[in-house]
């Protein structure tokens, strides 16, 4: 506690715990989800070569697409929440390991979805 000079009162400073950033939570489960449907892009451009596995792997590998860029935005954004400075009474976030884990599976889930499209497209031609 801290008095404020010339008077009998004082001023409390009260601690608030960190908060695990939420955009952080956000990316690691959209790249999370841009992994698994990457799988599935791969397993129907293998699975139904002849019965037009190609169209369901595009439509399932612009999902995939989508959700690893959804994670690279969401992690970057929230790497930035998490080092702004805050002054003692604001709230600090952490969860610096889950955005770049985001972004990780992000950029994983978004290539493995365009190789798997790929080898869906390169079946279905031979």
């Amino acid at each position: 506690m801290e008095m404020v000079p010339g008077t009998p009162f004082g001023v409390v400073h009260l601690d608030v715990a960190p908060v695990t950033s939420g955009l952080a939570i956000g990316a690691l489960v959209a790249g999370v989800a841009s992994v698994l449907v990457s799988l599935l892009v791969i397993c129907f451009g293998v699975s139904f070569k002849d019965d037009g596995g190609a169209w369901a792997s595009g439509a399932f590998a612009v999902l995939g697409v989508l959700a690893g860029v959804a994670a690279i935005v969401t992690g970057l954004l929230g790497q930035r929440q998490i080092r702004r400075p805050a002054a003692p009474p604001a709230v600090r976030f952490t969860g610096h390991g889950l955005a770049v884990a985001g972004i990780s599976c992000g950029v994983a889930g978004g290539v493995l979805s365009l190789l798997g499209l790929g080898l869906a497209l390169l079946l279905t031609m031979a």
